[in-house]
């Protein structure tokens, strides 16, 4: 019995390696010892590598996975870390609860993947929290995958707090398949000296519904934090953006960039930026653009011998890379 379930477990993570592969991911890495990594597939945890440094301790649940990943204080965890999160049948529930703690001094990068090719009513709800230590490095870059059905709804929510000096960096991108429904909501809190960007690029089409809220808290002086989003929808597609700010320090500065394209006569899009001032010596800004893309752009493409569709797709993907 143990070799049947080890040998289903090798084609699952065969299938979701292939997977991990379509939404931009080295599959190879997964493999390799010298890379940290987690490999999900549903609740069950198909590959899982610690190093020096890195802890990774990880349950899994009814419906997902538990997982605390702890970087040792002064450690510098050179490669990227690896996490591949999926779910291959067209229907269920994944939930990914997650909390980071970087200790002071540490640095690491991480590289999640989340995959749901088959996806016709499929849940994935991530729950993070973060701490990260003073003068410490994060760095979390996620890109998704979700098929052509369009029946992904895809719930990232994520608290993070930064001690004085730490850095924050995160990117999410949604740019391949149909994104169905995506409700982003990040909340970070920043303490003196500490920096935080937060950036956003999703490519909405058909019926896809995004939703996306950043909040910055610069509660400490001299924090500074940029929150940016590049959004493109087509067909019907919809898209709400909600950046906040809250300067609530001395020389605290915080910017919110918001830019939405649209292609067609049916999209939907609304940019709703907020900024909180409660110390007069901190500084917040703004700005948000929304339209279609450029004709002289276009003009000038075309004039080089691409078509109008290839010059469009050219701006986009230009926009979103």
């Amino acid at each position: 019995m143990r070799k049947a379930v080890e040998l289903d477990y090798s084609k699952e993570f065969a299938a979701i390696a292939r997977a991990y592969e379509q939404s931009g991911g080295d599959a190879q890495a997964l493999r390799d010892h010298r890379f940290g990594s987690l490999v999900v597939s549903g609740n069950h945890i198909l590959g899982l590598n610690k190093l020096p440094g890195l802890e990774i301790e990880v349950e899994e649940l009814a419906d997902g996975i538990k997982a605390h990943i702890e970087v040792e204080p002064g450690a510098i965890i050179a490669q990227p870390v690896h996490l591949c999160f999926g779910l291959l049948p067209k229907e269920g529930v994944q939930r990914i609860i997650s909390h980071f703690k970087v200790g002071p001094g540490a640095s690491v990068r991480f590289l999640a993947h989340c995959s749901f090719p088959n996806a016709v009513k499929v849940q994935h709800i991530m729950e993070a929290e973060a701490q990260i230590g003073a003068g410490a490095e994060m760095e979390y870059n996620e890109a998704h995958f979700h098929g052509p059905a369009g029946g992904a709804e895809v719930y990232p929510h994520a608290r993070i707090a930064i001690a004085e000096g730490g850095r924050y960096r995160s990117e999410f991108k949604l740019i391949q398949g149909m994104v169905g429904r995506l409700d982003i909501d990040y909340e970070v809190h920043l303490e003196a000296r500490a920096t935080a960007e937060l950036l956003a690029k999703v490519y909405g089409k058909g019926d896809d519904r995004i939703r996306i809220k950043d909040s910055l808290y610069l509660e400490g002086a001299q924090a500074r934090g940029l929150v940016k989003s590049r959004i493109v929808l087509q067909d019907r597609a919809e898209a709400e953006f909600a950046g906040e700010a809250v300067g609530a320090a001395p020389f605290a500065r915080g910017h919110i960039d918001c830019t939405e394209i649209l292609r067609g006569t049916e999209a939907k899009a609304v940019a709703v930026p907020k900024l909180t001032v409660v110390d007069e010596r901190a500084k917040l800004t703004h700005e948000a653009a929304i339209g279609s893309i450029d004709k002289k752009e276009l003009e000038t493409l075309m004039a080089r011998g691409l078509s109008e569709e290839e010059a469009v797709e050219t701006v986009v993907r230009g926009l979103l890379r």
